[in-house]
């Protein structure tokens, strides 16, 4: 297993290269670059070319890919063009936001759409089945900023029951969380109710009824847990792709994460804080891939036993 674990952590390295290449070769195609956008247009040309030749932009773009990747790979990431700040003390000051809150919506959205998706499972075709996933589906349906838009207008507005915009307290994170969980409580949902129908189904869930187990012991222990594989890798996807899609919800609410400083530094071309902030998050996904593999093991007992030495 740990052979496995060494393997996954070292294909990150190839991962990361290509993506840092993409970037690089796309904010390289923008046009300005940074001696005009720390020095300002009224600099005189020589002033700018000089700093551009010092920060190294002139140079051959493979170059400069080369010696990114490898301060990268060292724990570098470069000083910001725009507010000459380290990239990584920038990142850190904005990381812990969007974590919280694809944390928290994560959570929401596991909670609410696993349990809505057991129960699904369970009565399906009732009242119940029909009325969590019609509910389900129709908040997925709606866009994050127009639903921030409404939670924003009826518990700040009309209730004034929580904050609209910024961070200090758990009460502002409350409405984004909410917002944010609507989609994945719709997949989740979708997920749970499809893998715990096909495990229902199966032969050794008959038997345990057979052998007179309680349909709640047949249900959460036996069921639930052959069917955990595929709602984990959505689990895994879903708060991956959150820790850097939550640009709607950030501006919605005033938030300032990680997503809000990625469009901030593109329209600036801040190409240090656009690399640094699109590897770490990469890095992040990759590493939460990983951290799914490994609870496989734990779910399902035949995929640990592949990895142990006989």
């Amino acid at each position: 297993m740990l052979r496995y674990v060494i393997k996954r952590l070292l294909m990150l390295i190839p991962t990361l290269m290509v993506v840092i290449f993409i970037v690089f070769f796309i904010m390289d195609l923008t046009p300005s670059d940074p001696g005009t956008l720390i020095l300002g247009e009224r600099a005189s040309k020589e002033s700018i070319e000089a700093l551009n030749d010092e920060l190294g932009y002139n140079d051959p773009f493979l170059k400069r890919y080369f010696v990114y990747v490898f301060d990268a790979f060292r724990g570098d990431l470069g000083t910001s063009w725009k507010t000459g700040r380290p990239v990584i003390t920038e990142i850190l000051n904005r990381f812990p936001v969007t974590f919280t809150l694809a944390a928290g919506a994560i959570l929401i959205g596991m909670i609410v759409g696993i349990g809505l998706g057991i129960i699904s499972a369970v009565k399906q075709y009732s009242l119940l089945d029909i009325t969590g996933t019609a509910l389900a589906m129709t908040l997925a349906s709606f866009p994050a900023f127009w639903v921030g838009m409404m939670l924003i207008v009826l518990f700040s507005l009309k209730l004034k029951l929580l904050p609209s915009f910024g961070v200090g307290s758990v009460s502002h994170y409350i409405l984004p969380w909410f917002t944010t969980s609507c989609v994945f409580i719709a997949s989740q949902l979708r997920m749970t109710r499809t893998s715990m129908l096909e495990a229902i189904r199966m032969d050794y869930i008959r038997t345990a009824r057979a052998k007179g187990q309680t349909e709640r012991k047949v249900i959460m222990r036996h069921a639930l847990r052959n069917a955990l594989l595929p709602v984990v890798t959505i689990l895994g996807i879903n708060f991956g792709s959150l820790l850097g899609g939550t640009v709607t919800v950030e501006t919605v609410f005033s938030l300032p994460g990680i997503g809000s400083l990625i469009i901030d530094s593109i329209r600036m071309k801040d190409v240090p804080l656009v690399l640094g902030a699109t590897v770490t998050l990469s890095t992040c996904f990759t590493i939460l891939m990983v951290l799914v593999d490994i609870l496989y093991a734990f779910i399902d007992p035949r995929i640990k036993a592949r990895y142990v030495k006989r």
